[in-house]
């Protein structure tokens, strides 16, 4: 494990917000098809970089379904040179939209964004703000989240319930294991908030492949918590979310992008009131990360070598990194989670606040548990790891909230 603790420094803790429109043009191949149009609501980066506990450190979180491999490299190089820190201090996270773009560098779109964030990450250098006190609240949301996986008798995938569910039967079916908890991190300048980092563990699809890149409805739900806190940039992070949707509520009917978003709104809202504020100083922030390697399923690929594949032989790894802040540890993880590891890293520390945000290094694609992989079903037919994955991230997740191997 890589830790960096540092002593309080001499200007105190300060922190930059920066929000920039990453919204593909018209004729632009997204994941799921064409541009066709804009909408009054575009995608968003947004971020933080908070100083003065050592090096700075980037929190980004985009609007496009993911980023990964060489083209996150290079963003993250590029992000930690407008911020004057290193690559390791750089975390970014897709919240996995489909009506949005893959972030493949090769692009001259995708180049022109990280340029433009780059360029936003360096003028908020100059508007940075004090930051003395930490924020911390959580709710439960309520008929949004529902697990996708409906098992048979005999422990076996039956059906799928995607994010979109037509099927009166399926959405009959019970809410299944989740998460139903939205996190809320913010950080204050005396009284006054200057970011709000939300965590929810939930697929964030009402319904795609409409042509119109758009947040959907995690994004509505930012937009209307920014408009009730316009003080604050309001950030969201997807959590583990490999197998939960909003299936068991959303028939795919249009109008229920918008039911949904008001659900979200509504946990971010109490979330919110449930804040608790605390005094935050440089001595109480740490950035840890634990390298690791997910060894890629190459039968499955059968033989071909994807930019995953070809990495691992490079031995090239994965980092899975946490950021402290007093009691709270933001866990920030590679891939598409089941949400049993995002569970399970609140239970290895009860005592402490812990929040996590998947989809960072998308190489990996869905990474299921063993128990998953012995179940069948369609996150596990296109798994790009092995079922030795749980053990080598539950290992990173201890080790980050422990300090012990």
């Amino acid at each position: 494990m890589i830790l960096n603790l540092e002593e309080n420094q001499s200007q105190g803790l300060s922190l930059s917000t920066f929000d920039v429109d990453v919204t593909p043009p018209v004729d632009y191949a997204m994941a799921y098809g064409k541009a066709i149009k804009t909408w009054d609501m575009g995608l968003r980066a947004k971020g933080i970089v908070l100083l003065g506990a050592g090096q700075p450190v980037v929190l980004v979180a985009m609007d496009w379904i993911g980023l990964a491999n060489e083209s996150r490299d290079e963003f993250r190089r590029v992000l930690a040179e407008a911020a004057g820190t290193v690559p390791e201090r750089v975390a970014i996270h897709c919240l996995h939209q489909h009506d949005a773009p893959r972030g493949d560098i090769t692009s001259d779109f995708i180049q022109e964004s990280l340029n433009r964030i780059a360029i936003a990450v360096r003028q908020s250098l100059e508007k940075d703000q004090p930051v003395t006190h930490l924020g911390l609240g959580s709710a439960e949301v309520y008929q949004v989240a529902s697990n996708r996986r409906i098992l048979d008798k005999y422990g076996k995938v039956r059906a799928e319930r995607w994010t979109a569910t037509p099927e009166p039967e399926l959405r009959a079916e019970p809410e299944g294991l989740i998460d139903p908890v939205l996190s809320e991190v913010s950080f204050w300048n005396a009284d006054k908030p200057i970011a709000v980092l939300s965590f929810y563990a939930t697929h964030p699809q009402s319904y795609y492949r409409m042509g119109v890149p758009n947040p959907d409805y995690p994004g509505i739900a930012r937009f209307m918590r920014q408009l009730a806190v316009p003080d604050a940039l309001h950030i969201h992070f997807t959590g583990a979310a490999g197998n939960v949707g909003a299936g068991k509520y959303n028939d795919g009917s249009h109008e229920m992008r918008g039911i949904l978003a008001g659900r979200v709104a509504d946990g971010m809202k109490r979330a919110w009131e449930s804040t608790k504020k605390v005094p935050l100083t440089a001595s109480s922030v740490g950035w840890a990360f634990e390298p690791v390697v997910l060894v890629p399923d190459t039968i499955k690929n059968q033989g071909k070598e994807s930019s995953f594949i070809k990495r691992y032989k490079e031995g090239k790894k994965i980092n899975v990194e946490c950021l402290s802040l007093n009691n709270a540890r933001i866990l920030l993880m590679p891939g598409e989670l089941f949400v049993e590891y995002q569970l399970a890293a609140k239970t290895m520390r009860p005592d402490l606040f812990v929040v996590m945000a998947a989809y960072g290094e998308g190489g990996p694609g869905y990474i299921p548990t063993v128990k998953a992989f012995k179940e069948g079903g369609y996150e596990t037919e296109v798994s790009q790891v092995t079922s030795e994955a749980e053990a080598v991230l539950v290992s990173a997740m201890i080790k980050l909230l422990t300090g012990k191997p």
